[in-house]
């Protein structure tokens, strides 16, 4: 029997560790002594050691079952960095021949290898079931156990045939280890690996040295980002987007601006990625732009910030990636861009999949939204997340909580939520809850006739926004409850009960309102917001109108805002430097831009103001032959679909690059593609509607048309009047 002085001299001997972090010996100790052990710990607790450990002290050979070739890699090296031998840990998968495959075979047979790291995939192969049936196997570990559930952010449905094939190979006690599980995860996990009965060991998520803050997504974001690595000179960070082609785009960008950055993603061939991760590991580059394939159990301590350019598609997803930041317990900044747009667009990815799978999704991405725009303090929302209290109401560390907004009384709003709750017998969802206390006749309500009931339309007066915060921090307050399981059905607790029979104070902080328009900036709400002169900004403004006004043009068709606050920032003084401002391009400076130069070089001269050179974003330059073989396609009149498929891109992609067409100055004609999806009528009737709108909205011309015409219809049209009327 292995004590307690056995381990602690073992961890030293072969780790070199003085003490155990947290929950590590008593989560060992479970193993050794055969029990099947659940752990549940944030990325940087330790959780790998969990089961190094006892694998080099326990009789036989330890699976290891891991999702990611790039993973087991880190794991095998770092295991062989601690051990005199290389052949202590081997790894079983796609990238091995069948020589190395031999060589790892006859170690494992020779008692050499303590820990195999297999892929789920390669564990259910049947030369290596009956290979393993010949093997004395000390445990099994599951890593990043999450991949089992389809309620988790990773959900990999090979990881639901682990059972079975344990049970083939011979039953020994299981380890299942994950950074990030729901309350509904884990008891999934339990429940899908047979280890109901398992000791579970649970550490806190919490993460006092992150930093969290959300921003709204504009078509400054790159030069956002930019703007944030140069000020953070010489740290390591990683950047996380949704799309493969983004992060080729971004991390190309970052390097012509002077960023020493690589890609990483699951499209790469095996070679290059892994020397993107390794020039990474090895800080020969600061930053490594990935979509989520890259990160899982690598090793680096000292990533000093995580930036989303996309907002994730879970919370679990959103908590491990940022959980790859300040591992030492250093500075860690997780820096999220959101747009409500882009979760749409992920609700649109979902269609074709079975329904039940359809509902998880669209549950995620609900709590992902709450998450962003609600104005709470940052830690305690993604705590309540993972069922973990935190008492404070001021973190000091996250966005929300360094900028407090001010709290309102929503004491009657949260009575009128708890009764509605329990006059519909807490079978409905939040959005359905605020749709019968704003009175809103939706389908659903009039098929089930509530708005024949006497609370239909009791909050009519307040704003739908409100009441779904006073629902969301109810949640959190312990109020209501979230049924998950039931895809998010609300249910009163008994602290809401008691709240019911004695009403006292409840105050909210309303949420953020992002602006969902990707042609906008922050900066139309209040002035200047992301110009770094707003005088100059003013005199843009007012130089914009004039300009606007001369042209009998709604001022948004000359300049959008965000261009604007680029020249308030990095001062072109040429019209060669105007075309690189985003969403100018030559077109547009050579029509419009020998005043806006003149006034900008004025009010340089002026103020003896330094120009920031370095802040003037370089763009890549063959990213125009994407945008020129599009305007080839629409002057031969091939349908938009078409040529959507033909460069790789979603409609709405493509219709992100047609925009940037026509911001740029450049005229195209699509009108024979509108024709076909609108009467002449609808066109002139949206095209007039773009041509009174001061800023060219798209959310209001949604709110406006949404029910008449689809989002697509009324973005095309809005291309089609920039086109026709500003270049």
């Amino acid at each position: 029997m292995i004590t307690a002085t056995d381990l602690s001299a073992a961890l030293k001997n072969h780790f070199g560790f003085d003490t155990f972090k947290g929950n590590q010996e008593a989560i060992m100790t479970s193993l050794l002594e055969g029990h099947d052990t659940f752990v549940l710990m944030p990325t940087g607790g330790g959780k790998s050691l969990c089961y190094q450990l006892p694998a080099l002290l326990m009789e036989g050979t330890a699976i290891v079952i891991s999702p990611l070739i790039a993973l087991m890699k880190n794991q095998v090296d770092a295991m062989r960095n601690f051990s005199e031998a290389d052949t202590v840990a081997h790894f079983l998968n796609s990238s091995l021949n069948k020589a190395a495959i031999d060589r790892v075979k006859a170690d494992i047979t020779a008692g050499r290898t303590k820990l195999l790291y297999v892929a789920p995939e390669s564990l259910t192969k049947e030369d290596n079931i009956e290979f393993l049936r010949t093997v004395p196997i000390s445990f099994y570990a599951v890593d990043e156990a999450h991949c089992i559930s389809e309620w988790g952010h990773d959900f990999r449905p090979e990881y639901r045939r682990i059972r079975p094939i344990i049970n083939e190979i011979g039953k020994r006690p299981v380890i299942a280890l994950t950074a990030t599980a729901t309350p509904k995860v884990q008891h999934d996990i339990q429940k899908n690996l047979g280890m109901l009965e398992a000791n579970v060991f649970k550490s806190s998520f919490n993460r006092s040295n992150l930093y969290y803050e959300v921003r709204p997504k504009t078509v400054n974001t790159d030069r956002d980002i930019i703007k944030f690595i140069k000020s953070n000179k010489g740290k390591s960070g990683i950047i996380y987007c949704l799309s493969r082609k983004k992060v080729e785009e971004l991390a190309e960008k970052l390097r012509v601006n002077d960023i020493k950055a690589l890609p990483y993603h699951a499209g790469m061939d095996s070679a290059t990625r892994s020397s993107n991760q390794d020039a990474y590991l090895l800080e020969q580059v600061d930053v490594i732009v990935a979509t989520i394939a890259f990160g899982m159990g690598i090793d680096k301590p000292d990533v000093r910030f995580v930036i989303h350019y996309d907002m994730p598609k879970s919370l679990e997803g959103y908590y491990q990636e940022t959980g790859r930041a300040g591992r030492d317990g250093g500075e860690g900044q997780c820096i999220t861009f959101y747009s409500a747009k882009d979760l749409r667009k992920m609700e649109k990815f979902m269609h074709g999949k079975p329904v039940a799978e359809q509902e998880i999704g669209k549950q995620l991405l609900i709590e992902t939204a709450s998450y962003a725009e609600s104005s709470v303090c940052r830690r305690k929302s993604l705590l309540h997340y993972f069922g973990e209290e935190f008492p404070e109401e001021n973190c000091g560390n996250c966005d929300n909580c360094m900028r407090p907004r001010k709290r309102i009384e929503a004491r009657e709003e949260l009575l009128a939520a708890l009764s509605v709750i329990q006059t519909l017998k807490e079978r409905f969802k939040s959005d359905y809850i605020v749709s019968v206390l704003t009175g809103t006749l939706t389908d659903d309500i009039k098929s089930y006739r509530h708005d024949g009931l006497e609370d239909f339309g009791c909050c009519s007066d307040r704003d739908p926004r409100m009441l779904s915060a006073v629902i969301r921090q109810a949640v959190i307050a312990g109020y209501i409850d979230r049924d998950i399981e039931n895809y998010g059905l609300l249910r009163v607790t008994s602290k809401g009960h008691q709240f019911i029979s004695k009403p006292q104070s409840f105050k909210i902080v309303e949420d953020t309102v992002y602006n969902e328009d990707e042609d906008e900036s922050f900066a139309v709400k209040g002035g200047a917001g992301c110009a770094a002169d707003p005088e100059l900004y003013s005199i843009l403004k007012d130089l914009r109108k004039k300009i606007a006004s001369k042209h009998s043009l709604p001022p948004y068709v000359i300049f959008q805002d965000p261009s604007l606050e680029a020249m308030a920032t990095t001062y072109p003084i040429t019209i060669e430097e105007l075309a690189g401002i985003s969403g100018v391009g030559m077109g547009k400076a050579k029509r419009y831009g020998e005043d806006f130069v003149k006034v900008i070089k004025r009010h340089v001269e002026d103020n003896e103001i330094e120009r920031p050179e370095d802040l003037v974003v370089r763009t890549v330059a063959n990213k125009s032959k994407v945008k020129i073989s599009i305007i080839q396609a629409i002057d031969r009149k091939v349908p938009l679909e078409d040529i959507a498929a033909s460069k790789g891109l979603e409609f709405d992609e493509l219709l992100d690059e047609l925009e940037a067409i026509v911001y740029s100055g450049t005229k195209i004609n699509i009108s024979y593609d509108i024709s076909e999806r609108l009467d002449e009528d609808d066109l002139a009737e949206l095209f007039d509607y773009f041509k009174e709108s001061e800023h060219g909205n798209l959310d209001d011309a949604y709110d406006e048309f949404g029910d008449v015409y689809s989002e697509d219809e009324i973005r095309l049209v809005r291309i089609y009047f920039l086109s026709e009327m500003g270049n």
